[in-house]
């Protein structure tokens, strides 16, 4: 983005507006974060794999299936490890519906992190590779007020012109104590194993907050109990 201390997530091929979301959705650095190229970049525990070709899909919008407070999780196994996301189907019952839906779909799989901010997010599921794709629909479900994206906070990502909570298929993790970011961005639940993982895969981008090497998502695989 050039400016690292903004904070507002933007996309790709679209101008920064003063304090707005805009275009194809990077988050922009909440206070404390690392500034990119002095995070060094560290492929240990990642192996090397071919950027994924994009891909066209187009879904219809899922049928409500998950149920409020139903206890469920997504383990999310790239080349640079594991982790695992405890899903918050009481507070995002249809944004968590809608990531589920895709994950059993095998949408995310072969994915990649397109988006690596060290030391604030990292950002993948879009199809087309480049902050510009989605799944073919989108969903609406504000998130709670007094939601703070804190570390390990997995949220939906969407432009300035949608309204908040509205979410396709891209999804950002939180690698900064606060990202310092309204409550606009649908929840998807918290890293509850594996942030280890995160974090290494946190230090992969460069200043521009592209990946110096491919993170790829082989599967994203729902738990049930």
């Amino acid at each position: 983005m050039g400016d690292l201390d903004r904070r507002w997530i933007i996309l790709a091929g679209f101008a920064v507006v003063a304090i707005a979301v805009v275009g194809a959705i990077l988050i922009g650095r909440g206070g404390g974060g690392d500034s990119g190229d002095s995070a060094s970049a560290s492929a240990q525990g990642c192996e090397q794999v071919p950027k994924p070709k994009p891909k066209h899909v187009s879904y219809g919008a899922p049928k409500q299936t998950v149920k409020r407070g139903e206890e469920l999780s997504a383990r999310i196994e790239t080349n640079c490890g594991d982790f695992t996301i405890a899903l918050d189907t009481q507070r995002a019952p249809k944004t968590v519906n809608s990531f589920v839906f895709l994950s059993e779909k095998g949408f995310y799989d072969g994915l990649d992190f397109h988006r690596i901010a060290p030391g604030f997010v990292i950002q993948g599921g879009d199809p087309l590779g480049n902050g510009t794709g989605g799944p073919g629909y989108s969903v609406d479900e504000k998130p709670p007020a007094n939601l703070s994206y804190t570390k390990g906070t997995v949220a939906m990502a969407k432009t300035s012109a949608e309204p908040p909570g509205r979410s396709g298929s891209q999804f950002y993790i939180v690698l900064a104590p606060d990202a310092g970011l309204p409550p606009e961005y649908a929840l998807v639940g918290k890293v509850s194993e594996g942030m280890d993982v995160v974090d290494r895969i946190g230090k992969l981008g460069n200043r521009s907050e592209q990946p110096k090497q491919t993170v790829l998502i082989e599967h994203s695989v729902i738990e049930r109990p």
